[in-house]
């Protein structure tokens, strides 16, 4: 088959190398002028696979009014709030006071990144992937009591699904974690042992060298509008190219995975994708002592701040804004982030010399990707991934390859089903 992705993110990449991998030959459309440059670019850098969890989460509702009023807290909102970004916490909330909702989405969210897990490691031993990739592990610092009491339960948990994990006293972060010298409070902290870190933007820019090797044609700053349809199919995908010429391209499938940019492909044919662009921020910057940065992924939860070690750089990354497509960098956000950094690692890095970085996670409000087979026999979806693109994506693109194939997926999907917002919002 001829099957279309649509996204060139590292979600479309990895579900094209998959699909070519089937023997289908892959075209790309991507509107960026190559892979992996938009939310994929300065993401955290790490690959939570015991971490991941639904958005919707209840025992966070208390939490985020006095996080928003926190000079330093993680969740921001554009005030007075747009009509999008209010709709989107409404329909969370609603997510999030549904009984039991949130602990079965959480453990399907952990059963696709064990089997992401496994994916990418098969992938990286058929590639030679160079993106400062690792698998050591991920730290999660409890910065008071209460902190240290919900990571104990996490623990517990953690157990009961098979995920490994290990509480760690302060002595022993500080013996994992060495150039952990700064006066930070630490009571104790939580290891996820199968977690990994990676450049994203390296890894998708890689990866899609390595699918053009295997036949996948790429065609790059191409804005798609429209995907041409009639009751039982997709027929094409209509776009425009740089120049502004208007072209169409036939496809026996059709894969969305266009981010924070389904929504609007995918509405015309009936379907309603309550994504929204979660914005975050990040700092890059090459260390000056790598004695003194982190060994692999450190989340800090004094500041909601993750910084990870790549090869010989540092990226930080935090906050949750609510702000739509607003790609300003407020000052206040990225001195958030660096003393986050600066209370862990001091010296590990001349932070003034930052990098910095804006983007948008396509969030539902639920929680859980968008997977499956879209309202057309040939179309299907594999975006809508929040925080997780890069640590669920190699699991997400196998299972969407499985589905088009006609096979039974690797992970039951029925949490991440496309249509499970056809009731509105």
């Amino acid at each position: 088959m001829h099957i279309v992705v649509v996204g060139g993110g590292v979600v479309g990449i990895t579900t094209a190398r998959e699909l070519v991998r089937r023997g289908h030959q892959v075209t790309v459309l991507e509107r960026h002028s190559l892979a992996g440059n938009e939310t994929s670019k300065g993401n955290a850098a790490q690959r939570s696979y015991g971490v991941v969890y639904p958005w919707a989460d209840p025992s966070m509702v208390l939490k985020a009014l006095p996080w928003l009023l926190k000079t330093d807290g993680p969740l921001k909102m554009r005030m007075p709030p747009s009509l999008a970004a209010t709709r989107f916490l409404l329909a969370t909330l609603r997510y999030a006071w549904s009984p039991g909702l949130f602990g079965l989405n959480k453990r399907a969210m952990l059963r696709l990144g064990a089997f992401s897990r496994e994916r990418f490691l098969a992938l990286e031993q058929e590639h030679d992937l160079a993106f400062d990739g690792a698998h050591d592990g991920l730290l999660h610092l409890a910065s008071t009591p209460d902190a240290l009491n919900d990571l104990r339960k996490m623990h517990e948990f953690l157990n009961e699904v098979g995920v490994s994990s290990h509480l760690l006293s302060p002595q022993e972060v500080r013996e994992v974690e060495p150039g952990m010298t700064g006066g930070g409070p630490l009571y104790g902290a939580i290891r996820y042992d199968t977690d990994g870190t990676g450049d994203c933007h390296l890894f998708s820019r890689a990866l899609a060298k390595v699918c053009e090797d295997l036949g996948v044609n790429f065609r790059y700053e191409v804005e798609v509008e429209a995907l041409l349809a009639d009751q039982q199919r997709v027929n094409a995908v209509q776009f425009r190219t740089a120049s502004g010429k208007p072209e169409r391209l036939e496809a026996d499938a059709v894969v969305v995975s266009a981010g924070c940019w389904s929504p609007e492909l995918v509405k015309p044919l009936g379907l309603t994708l309550p994504i929204y662009p979660i914005k975050g921020y990040s700092i890059t910057v090459p260390l000056s002592d790598p004695e003194k940065a982190p060994k692999a992924t450190v989340h800090d939860d004094n500041f909601k701040v993750v910084s990870t070690r790549l090869g010989n750089r540092l990226r930080a990354t935090g906050f949750v804004e609510l702000a739509d497509f607003n790609r300003e960098i407020p000052e206040a956000r990225i001195a958030t982030i660096k003393k986050s950094v600066q209370s862990r690692y001091p010296g590990c890095a001349d932070l003034d010399a930052a990098e910095t970085w804006t983007g948008f996670r396509p969030m539902t409000p639920d929680g859980p990707a968008i997977i499956g087979k879209g309202p057309r026999d040939n179309l299907y979806l594999n975006t809508g991934h929040g925080t997780f693109g890069w640590t669920l994506s190699a699991g997400s693109a196998a299972v969407i390859a499985q589905v088009i194939d006609g096979e039974e997926p690797a992970v039951p999907l029925d949490a991440f089903r496309p249509g499970r917002f056809a009731g509105g919002l």
